[in-house]
């Protein structure tokens, strides 16, 4: 790719027990020559743990903070024992590799593609390009269905709506603009207030609100009904490159080639937590896991850390290496693996040797790379409800990975995030 194209990215407490009151010893079992250079010992009261401490109960949490009743139930009888006194059949090994295979490559795009995304119903992707259009191809069947064409400049981010029937798109030429899927036409007023180019764009989960972030160093948090900026966050002394919304819309995550993730409170715009890393690598991008307990981000040392946001200070509890990230600003996302009973998350991340590397979110393991592109993957996501991936990159070409038959099942549920449940053991 030519260097002077601008997109689709550009270069850039110690433990201690809870005090109980000595027990009271009882006259009828004191011995009355009892000496009083002894002492009853006391029984330490039950330990109260914090949550740092209780790293099973975390691991048992990380996706989600209840269980459904479903799963409750399942694994309620996994565990008891059948009428006839035998105990039940204990769960299969954890899967060590993951089978994804070429499924569909989509061609259309006459330059690099930035970004890709599955829509929350899972039927269509979406990708955007420096050609300045967006594609939206059919998920099942890769036919092209719309290409939305109206920005002037290369558009190096998009986000969809909760109902998957807007598409929002930032482009270099300054503007957001929402799009009407069903008719592949554009919303009349664009979204304009940023003074450069826009990089990340992320919904509210109610699809009210919509995040920007851009090279202008500025977070605006925008009224999509009203298409008027509702707030404006002074947020980083760099371009901002990445930005999400929690899962209950409440908290906003954003992070900026300065080395800086900072976590904002959406009511009040305040700053309530800001994380670095000792190495202060540029931050490209950011998401929230689907409980919204983490932030997963992707740095220009090729590491991609998960950071544990709400306790202290904030801290690194994994990194995941074995990709290439040096130069561009690359996506991936959460995904899931295994059967519909027994489910283990994954982390996608496209990478500039033109694989897209999958690691397991508690042992850190590369379970599968996936070769197929020419130059760097730039975005990456997991479909909704199955076990389908989508990649994009430098190579123009959009690749769909569906997992190889025999080595896995859909997984059906409104939410797979919401469903998975996995041990992640944080480092101290």
């Amino acid at each position: 790719m030519e260097s002077t194209e601008r997109s689709p990215k550009r270069r850039r407490s110690t433990d201690g027990y809870v005090e109980s009151p000595p027990r009271r010893r009882s006259l009828s079992r004191s011995p009355t020559h009892a000496s009083p250079k002894y002492n009853l010992i006391e029984r330490p009261a039950r330990r109260s743990y914090s949550r740092a401490d209780s790293d099973d109960e975390a691991d048992r949490r990380y996706y989600r903070d209840r269980r459904s009743p479903r799963s409750t139930r399942s694994r309620s009888r996994r565990r008891s024992r059948s009428p006839s006194g035998t105990i039940a059949t204990p769960p299969p090994d954890k899967p060590t590799q993951l089978h994804y295979k070429p499924h569909l490559i989509l061609r259309g795009h006459k330059k690099g593609v930035a970004a890709v995304k599955f829509s929350p119903d899972g039927r269509w992707i979406a990708s955007c390009s420096s050609d300045a259009t967006i594609k939206i191809w059919d998920a099942r069947t890769g036919e092209l269905a719309h290409t939305l064409e109206g920005h002037l400049a290369g558009i190096s981010t998009i986000a969809w709506s909760p109902d998957s029937k807007i598409l929002a798109s930032g482009s270099d030429d300054k503007s957001i603009r929402l799009w009407d899927v069903t008719t592949g036409q554009p919303q009349p007023v664009p979204l304009l207030g940023h003074h450069n180019y826009i990089y990340a764009l992320a919904f509210s989960p109610k699809g009210n609100m919509l995040v920007s972030g851009s090279y202008d160093e500025a977070v605006f948090l925008w009224d999509v009904r009203a298409a008027r900026v509702m707030r404006s966050l002074p947020a980083h002394s760099d371009p901002v490159s990445g930005v999400d919304f929690v899962r209950d819309g409440t908290l906003i995550a954003s992070c900026a080639s300065d080395g800086l993730i900072r976590v904002w409170d959406t009511a009040t715009g305040q700053c309530l937590r800001t994380l670095v890393h000792e190495d202060n690598a540029p931050v490209t991008n950011v998401r929230f896991s689907p409980n919204g307990k983490y932030v997963l981000a992707w740095t220009l040392d090729s590491c991609i850390r998960l950071w544990n946001y709400v306790e202290g200070k904030g801290r690194c509890v994994k990194t995941y290496q074995g990709h290439i990230n040096k130069k561009y600003s690359i996506g991936g996302a959460f995904g899931v693996y295994g059967t519909r009973d027994y489910l283990y998350a994954f982390v996608a991340s496209g990478s500039e040797d033109g694989s897209v590397v999958l690691w397991d979110v508690s042992s850190k393991n590369v379970m599968q790379r996936l070769e197929g592109h020419e130059g760097a993957v730039l975005g990456v996501d997991a479909h909704p409800t199955q076990q389908v991936i989508v990649s994009a990159g430098l190579d123009r070409t959009v690749r769909v990975w569906r997992v190889e038959e025999g080595h896995g099942e859909a997984v059906a549920g409104p939410k797979i995030d919401r469903e998975v449940e996995t041990v992640v053991t944080e480092e101290s």
